[in-house]
Parts: structure tokens; sequence; C-alpha cells
């Protein structure tokens, strides 16, 4: 199959059809790229990639990349399907790293000319790539998300509140209800354009891989080329110990503070405005909206209202941290910089200068 469109036969002259009747779009090419890194999900893992061969619209292949410790039981356990349809392929991590660079792997050997991602622990919806991959009939769209909804294996606790459910990778209230542009989709369902993630170099970040792709997919193509689609539906388990207080607040301080250096390592591509609006939304329509709920009797609504607080104050903290040690790390770099110029000068003095 080649790229662009394809010719209708119908039998009759080719004078006699119109150019335009000629052209029939034809639908991009798939690949379902699914990573994992652990035994300790394996059902999970079962699931997530079942729920990719079931869908509705068919990948051209599914794509297991994992680390070396689970690679044999992956290849054993899929050692059939590699001629199955759609083909499920088992390869193993290249690189010296976790998330991204398992992502990365698997971006490499893709041949679809769309990667969607799936987490190892998500199932999804029969009509998940069907919705997913919908918004790229338009030319000018780069990369699409969807909705990652939270499967709880314990309840989810009542004090937790629903704009922190990015805490375990999941929607979260603030989200746009509809399809639209955003700035930062959820890497759990997400997908790109593979042409789109060469040009800007794959995945820069083990830790924040999601957040920096769609930063500088939408440098390049613009906010708009950026879209999220609700409809666009995955199960996302969350195991008992993330619906925490210790899970929280780790979550809230130590992912932003990782994000400063993200940002830095982004350039003119990164931009703190989605950070800016989920703050505003959480203080404006958030907290509000809990202290309602307990004025009507949901005595779990002022702590919840306290819990998105705590998270924001947090989360701000995290932020503050992590620019001090960026700071602190530049510093060191122009110092060690300095030091080498100096002792390069001095190695080259000698007695007849």
């Amino acid at each position: 199959m080649t790229k662009g469109s394809v010719v209708a036969t119908t039998g009759q002259p080719e004078d006699s059809v119109s150019s335009e009747s000629r052209q029939i779009p034809r639908c991009p090419t798939i690949s379902v790229l699914i990573c994992a890194y652990t035994e300790d999900r394996w059902e999970l893992l079962v699931q997530s990639v079942a729920s990719a061969q079931e869908q509705t619209l068919q990948p051209c292949e599914i794509i297991v990349c994992v680390d070396q410790p689970l690679f044999r039981r992956c290849a054993a356990y899929w050692a059939d399907s590699a001629a199955s349809i759609p083909p499920t392929r088992v390869i193993q991590n290249k690189f010296d790293g976790h998330l991204g660079s398992a992502r990365n792997t698997a971006a490499e050997a893709a041949a679809g000319e769309i990667l969607a991602f799936l987490d190892d622990d998500a199932a999804a919806d029969k009509d998940w790539l069907e919705i997913l991959t919908e918004p790229y009939q338009d030319e000018g769209i780069g990369a699409v998300g969807g909705r990652p909804l939270p499967v709880f294996e314990t309840g989810r606790p009542a004090w937790f509140p629903v704009q922190f459910d990015w805490v375990f990778g999941c929607a979260y209230d603030g989200l746009p209800t509809s399809r639209g542009p955003l700035a930062h989709l959820i890497g759990a369902n997400m997908s790109v354009r593979r042409t789109l993630l060469e040009q800007v170099g794959g995945f820069h970040s083990d830790h924040h891989d999601d957040m920096d792709m769609c930063h500088r997919v939408a440098h390049i193509k613009g906010s708009e080329a950026v879209i999220y689609e609700p409809a666009a539906t995955v199960r996302h388990f969350v195991h008992a110990s993330r619906p925490t207080w210790k899970y929280f607040w780790r979550r809230c301080f130590f992912v932003n503070k990782g994000k400063v250096e993200a940002f830095a390592q982004m350039g003119d591509a990164a931009t703190l405005g989605a950070e800016s609006r989920f703050v505003w939304y959480a203080l404006t329509k958030g907290v509000p909206r809990e202290i309602l709920q307990a004025a009507k009797g949901d005595v779990h609504g002022l702590a919840r209202s306290a819990a998105i607080i705590a998270g924001l104050g947090l989360a701000a903290a995290g932020h503050v941290a992590g620019r001090i040690e960026l700071v602190r790390r530049l510093r060191r770099r122009r110092q060690q910089a300095t030091k080498q110029i100096l002792d390069t000068a001095a190695q080259g003095g000698g007695p007849g200068e």
C-alpha cells in the first residue's frame, strides 16, 4: 500500500470519470504500541494487548516493547501472534531508560503512519482506535489523545478530588468535554503522526515524554494541531497503592519538580499555559464546588477542597525546588567549563612563554 490516494476502478473509460470521483480517501495505517517493564502487571498487559486486537478499526500491527527481564515471557506468550491479524510483535527496549526510551524503541520499529500509544495497565474500548484516529483525516492534525478512565482496585477514596486524577494517569476535571485542542495529552491514551515524531526527534524525556512530545509538536504545527478527543476511551487500572495520601503528595511535588528540567530542554517549545489554566480552574471551580457540596451535606467536600489546595501548594513547591536545582546545575556546569578553559590554558603554557 502506497501513501496518498488510490484510484477507483469502475470499469468505465478513464475520461468519463471525474478526477474527484477517482480519488478515494485512504485511512492512514496505524501501529498500536504498548510498553511494559514489570511482570507485576502481567494480567493487565495481556488484557491491554487483547483490547488492541479486538478493535473495530484494525491496526496494521501491535508492538509490545518490554524491558529485558520481561522479554522472554512476552516473546513466548505472543510467539504465535506474529502471523495473526493484526500481527503482534514483541521487541526489547534497546535504550538505557524507561517509558520514553521504550516508546522510542517501539516507534523506530513501527510501520504505521499513525502511532497509537496504550499503557500496559489500560484496556481500550472496542471503538477506541476508530475514534482516536478519525481527526487525522485533517492533514493539519499532528497528535490526538483520548480519555483514560480510572478503574480503581479498591474504590475511589472520598477525599480524593477528581481534579487530581492526572496523578495516576487518568482524565481529570477541567479537561475539555468535547473534541478540541489540548496542550498536554495523557500518555496512557495518545497518538501522533510518525513523521512528526521523527521531526521532533522522538521522545526526549523518560518521565515527561507525553508532555514533551505534545509541546514540540505544537511548536512545529501550532496549538490547534494537538487534539483531545474524550470519546476515545480506555480503562486505566489504578492500583490500591495509588489513591493514597503518600502517592498523592509525592506525585504533586516530584512531577512538577521534574517538569522544570523537561521544560528547560524544550527551549522555545516550552510553555506553562496548561499549568496556569489548571491552577486557575482548580481554585475558581474545583474548590468552590467542593465547599458547596459540603454545604449540601457531603461530609467529604471540605476534605476534597483541602486536598486541592494542598496539591496546588505541593506542585508550586516542586516547581520552586526544580528551579533551584536547575540553577545550581547550570552554575556547576559554568564553573566546570571555566575550570576546563583555565586548565587548558595552563597546560598550554611553557618555559618559552
